[in-house]
């Protein structure tokens, strides 16, 4: 084989490695749809049968589950794209899609049918009545939402948070759609797919369906976690780390992605409100100088420079 053959072979070999790397994140963003379609369709089962068959209950927790399972591979498929140089117009579409899917359809569906769908007939017949219109519209709103946070993100370039952070780090502006959907489904897992049976369990359900739902279409700073870098070296104590906190999340996981849940929620809202009160606080050093320590000046609103 003379030199031009050989560069043309390896040419050939390097043009079919690139269409492997193309795939790889596309199959990550399949089983994702996957991972959606598995928990909408473990959700219908639910309510197919005995409303109160364990049958039933389980459906509800494999549903949850598969919501939580779907999260890393939405993480992965992007991660894997920008480390391989192989992210395309497609692959965004389709990743976008497959959030509709998964972090959108499936949770606002599991939502519905966990908290309001298994009310008793036994409590008040007009608060159940209530409860079973507005549980379907906040639903509907949480799905509105998550579409609307999507689109905004797909049209958005280098988005400023209302909030804005540390310059050197990168935010989500509102909360990223899968990180509401996994508060839905953890508190789901928490309860181990049990439906409520209670009203003044499903009111603040309705609370937190609805919350979801706003901080998604909010200007409020989330952490995205885009710091951190895989392949960075010492790969090995990397996996141990992984390692420990898999164990970790699958042995008490009921309760660890319930808690991270809620941290995550929580520290978007808190970073708003600490936000809010360092600007009233500067606010009012302007307005009263004499508050000021002698040769000090308040910090330039940092909103009128973001």
């Amino acid at each position: 084989m003379n030199s031009s053959d050989a560069t043309l072979a390896k040419a050939r070999n390097r043009a079919r490695l690139r269409r492997g790397m193309f795939i790889l994140p596309s199959f990550f963003t399949a089983l994702n749809i996957g991972a959606g379609y598995f928990a909408i369709t473990q959700t219908i089962a639910a309510i197919s049968g005995n409303a109160m068959a364990n049958r039933s209950l389980t459906h509800l927790d494999l549903a949850a589950i598969a919501i939580l399972v779907a999260i890393p591979f939405d993480s992965l498929d992007g991660r894997i794209a920008r480390m391989t140089n192989t992210a395309s117009d497609f692959g965004r579409e389709l990743d976008s899609l497959a959030d509709v899917i998964t972090f959108g359809v499936a949770p606002s569906l599991l939502a519905y049918v966990w908290g309001f769908y298994f009310l008793p007939y036994t409590i008040n017949p007009q608060l159940r009545q209530h409860l079973v219109q507005a549980g379907p519209f906040i639903c509907f709103l949480f799905l509105i939402g998550g579409a609307s946070r999507l689109a905004r993100f797909n049209i958005s370039h280098d988005p400023k948070p209302r909030n804005p952070g540390r310059p050197d780090r990168k935010y989500f502006v509102g909360m990223p759609i899968p990180g509401a959907a996994g508060l839905l489904a953890a508190t789901v897992h928490f309860f181990y797919g049990i439906p409520i049976q209670a009203w003044w369990v499903a009111i603040p359900w309705l609370i937190l369906v609805g919350l979801a739902g706003f901080l998604m279409v909010s200007t409020w700073r989330f952490w995205s976690g885009k710091e951190i870098d895989l392949s960075r070296s010492h790969p090995f104590q990397l996996l141990f780390i992984m390692a420990i906190v898999l164990y970790i999340v699958l042995r008490f996981s009921q309760v660890v992605l319930f808690a991270i849940a809620l941290i995550y929620m929580f520290s978007g809202i808190w970073a708003r409100a600490a936000y809010g009160w360092s600007r009233r606080r500067r606010k009012g050093l302007r307005n009263d100088p004499e508050r000021l320590p002698e040769g000090s000046n308040p910090d330039p609103d940092p909103v009128r420079h973001s």
